[in-house]
């Protein structure tokens, strides 16, 4: 549910630069830099990752996540196995180009024309997430549709939104009518502008998902919102394109955000992760690991950090950039290019994804 205390991102933080530092002590000059971390499609350049961690844990060969101590379960709840309608609301101030990137990432989910978005594609990731099923063996399903649309440009409850005040949001778009209640086939995407607050974000928070109160909206409805930390915390929340000051003059540098937008660009891997665990999990009863459904692990929690081969310890994996130097991980269409968390998947029993170098 990315519900993450704040002493988590000053561990993994931590982490991050000890495990760079003895990476660097290791290793020859040339391998010192975060450019020669990632892989440039045009003259690919594959390097040595950090040492991997021993086989500890798990007998799996892959190392990003693995472990037979995770125990991810079905809790016998509904996946969205149907056609997933996604409403978007935009609260707050949103640039066009700003909401025409972030469709364009939900919108290559679906976009399976290699032609349109090469492997590795999104909806290659997503493909890890679909395999995902419900009591009745139906899979999470690969039709991703942004049904509707509605702007809160008037900030209708404020510039600061808690957990409750949210779902007002969005039963102030479903009285509107600009789209329907739809608690079959609907996820609801509030996305807030970065000069919005919102409770708990930043400090524990970049990211959340749940379901709306029939006592406040009238209806039982999963939902997500994610919140824009261009301005606020990018070193929490759009990290690895913004770093803590305190690891600037030691620590691996900052990577160029594949649409050179640190906020945005950083909103759309929260999102990914949203949606993934909306689709396996829309009302805490289905997939997750832990005993408590109030707090559950889910399959993008259990991936948090990592992008690619060889990832963990802080590292994010083996990622690509492109001839501008913008690190990317994934594909979309219309030549878009995004860096995304991988997801967890049940059946490697490791955390997944297209850009996988083993």
């Amino acid at each position: 549910m990315s519900v993450a205390p704040l002493f988590f991102f000053f561990y993994f933080f931590v982490v991050l630069w000890l495990f760079h530092s003895t990476a660097c002590a290791s290793s020859p000059p040339s391998q010192t830099s975060s450019v020669q971390r990632t892989l440039d499609l045009m003259k690919p350049q594959y390097y040595n990752p950090p040492k991997l961690p021993p086989r500890t844990l798990s007998s799996s060969k892959k190392f990003e996540g693995s472990s037979d101590l995770v125990h991810l379960r079905y809790h016998m709840g509904p996946v969205l196995s149907s056609p997933i309608n996604i409403y978007l609301i935009w609260y707050g101030n949103w640039a066009p180009s700003h909401r025409l990137l972030i469709k364009d990432f939900i919108l290559s989910i679906s976009t399976t024309n290699h032609r349109a978005a090469p492997s590795p594609s999104v909806s290659e990731w997503w493909r890890t997430v679909s395999f995902y099923t419900d009591q009745t063996g139906a899979n999470i399903s690969r039709s991703v549709l942004i049904a509707g649309e509605f702007s809160d440009h008037r900030y209708s409850q404020g510039s600061h939104l808690t957990r409750l005040s949210v779902q007002q949001v969005i039963a102030n778009a479903v009285r509107s009518a600009p789209f329907p209640v739809d608690h079959k086939h609907g996820i609801y995407l509030i996305l807030t502008s970065g000069d919005v607050t919102m409770q708990d974000f930043c400090r524990a928070v970049c990211g959340f998902h749940y379901f709306t109160f029939p006592s406040m909206v009238g209806y039982t409805l999963p939902y997500a919102w994610v919140g824009n930390s261009g301005k606020q915390c990018p070193e929490v929340c759009a990290y690895p394109f913004a770093i803590p000051g305190y690891m600037g003059g030691g620590g691996p540098a900052a990577l160029s955000p594949p649409n050179s937008d640190v906020g945005v660009d950083g909103m759309i891997s929260v999102i990914g992760h949203e949606l993934a665990e909306l689709a396996s999990n829309p009302l805490v009863n289905a997939w997750y690991a832990g005993e408590d459904p109030t707090a559950p692990t889910e399959i993008g929690d259990l991936c948090e950090g990592l992008y690619g081969t060889g990832g963990g310890g802080g590292y994010i994996g083996q990622v690509m950039r492109d001839g501008a130097g913008r690190t990317f991980n994934l594909n979309g269409r219309r030549g878009r290019k995004f860096l995304v968390q991988w997801v967890w998947s049940d059946v490697l029993k490791a955390c997944a994804g297209p850009n996988a170098l083993d």
